[in-house]
């Protein structure tokens, strides 16, 4: 008697499935806000974590200030047009501000070479451009709330404190507010002034990399120009020297009189200043490209 036997059935032999393709990731725009604000973000993490950021802000506000009130305390008319600008004598203290806003602007970017930390942050954002923009952004805003601050409680110690000097109507000199569109001009000029200068600092520092002399060449910009247009005789390089280096051109938008007479118009000197730190800025960021950190 035969017994019937259950092959089990033969395995057919199988090809190895062709692996799927992956569509590579492509950088549209949201990864590219994505990375964008990662940037950001790390960039506002190590800004507020570094020592003395806080301090520095406080010190825009105050010494520019401190400075305004004296000036507006220390100038007089006694009698009627008396040759002098209220709003622009108001916001003195933005020419020692400045300097503040430059090593505010230095340090951001200084600390990170100095230490080697650069080149941390380049291996985890390898966009740079992306990092200097970040950078920027941050101290932009930092320096328009410090410099809001300060040009209000300029302005507003002022509109105090100089009525009792002889700057009253009766002398041709109204009342200072920011209502009035000349003298409002001059207070968001002289806060953008500010924002420009921190732009321009931070280009220049990425530039030099080192903060002393970095430092130094800001404020030796800033603040060697209008000693070289003070001893230059020639009419037209002195004119030359006012229009174009950038803190004689920037502070001509606080002029609220005689703007006849202004070697350069108040925002057309503002746009000089503007192009002096998109240029810092351009150069900086070919540099950063182009160079090792």
């Amino acid at each position: 008697m035969s017994r019937a036997v259950d092959h089990a059935p033969t395995a057919q032999p199988t090809t190895p499935a062709a692996p799927t393709r992956r569509a590579a990731p492509r950088r549209g725009t949201h990864a590219g806000w994505a990375g964008w604000w990662e940037a950001l973000h790390a960039e506002w993490t190590k800004l507020r974590t570094l020592p003395g950021v806080i301090w520095l802000l406080l010190a825009i506000a105050a010494l520019t200030i401190a400075v305004s009130a004296a000036a507006s305390a220390a100038v007089t008319c006694p009698t009627a047009d008396c040759n002098q600008d209220p709003a622009k004598v108001s916001l003195t203290g933005i020419e020692l501000g400045q300097a503040v806003v430059a090593i505010l602007a230095v340090l951001v970017v200084s600390g990170e070479y100095s230490t080697g930390m650069i080149r941390v942050t380049f291996a985890a954002m390898p966009r740079r451009t992306e990092v200097l923009a970040a950078k920027a952004t941050l101290v932009s805003g930092l320096t328009l709330v410090a410099g809001s601050i300060a040009v209000l409680g300029s302005v507003l110690i002022a509109r105090l404190v100089m009525p009792g000097h002889g700057f009253t109507e009766a002398h041709g000199y109204p009342l200072l507010s920011l209502t009035d569109a000349p003298v409002l001009r001059a207070a968001a000029g002289s806060v953008l002034y500010l924002a420009l200068i921190g732009l321009l600092s931070l280009g220049i520092a990425t530039l030099v990399r080192d903060a002393a002399a970095a430092i130094g060449t800001v404020l030796g910009l800033l603040y060697l120009s209008p000693i070289f247009a003070g001893v230059i005789t020639d009419p037209t390089w002195h004119n030359r020297v006012e229009r174009y280096s950038p803190m004689n051109a920037g502070l001509a938008i606080q002029a609220t009189r005689n703007l006849a007479a202004l070697p350069i118009g108040p925002w057309e000197g503002l746009g000089v200043l503007a192009a002096w730190a998109a240029a810092a800025l351009l150069a900086s960021g070919v540099l950063l490209r182009l160079r090792d950190a």
